[in-house]
């Protein structure tokens, strides 16, 4: 097959998908970590009042993005590794929440796919009304599974 650009060497390909791997993380693994309560795990919503109201991941603290600066020191201890997560991948509010993070000086990863992903393989989300759960969309994962199996 040729591609317009080749791919790169073996070497250089691992290091790079390492450091990808370093900085962000999957839903399937953030559910995986909360259910084995990993120690020092603190998984940050930054979305919004209105959006954290509608549904969030059993577990997080509240954190907008704008406050991250102002408040994340008190609410995330020393030593805690963060996760941030917004709405999904059309949105980099967990990145932009991710950077603040770093600038404290805390451990951070990105939440690939955010609330949505979360949502739509079936995870449980904490509503004003209690816990729910959405059917596995078959497009982001197994009906059958909680899991990607990747």
């Amino acid at each position: 097959m040729t591609f317009s650009v080749p791919p790169a060497d073996p070497a250089t390909a691992a290091a790079h998908f390492r450091a990808r791997l370093s900085f962000e993380t999957d839903v399937s693994d953030v559910h995986a970590a909360l259910e084995a309560g990993t120690p020092g795990l603190v998984v940050v919503d930054s979305r919004g009042d209105a959006a954290w109201r509608q549904g969030h991941l059993p577990g997080a603290v509240h954190l907008p993005t704008a406050e991250i600066a102002a408040r994340g020191a008190e609410l995330v201890p020393v030593g805690s590794t963060v996760v941030t997560y917004c709405w999904g991948p059309g949105c980099n509010g967990a990145t932009r929440a991710a950077l603040e993070f770093a600038r404290l000086g805390r451990p951070v990863k990105e939440m690939l796919g955010g609330f949505e992903y979360w949502a739509r393989e079936g995870l449980p989300v904490v509503t004003p009304t209690g816990t729910v759960r959405r059917r596995a969309d078959e497009l982001t994962a197994p009906r059958s599974a909680v899991a990607c199996d990747c």
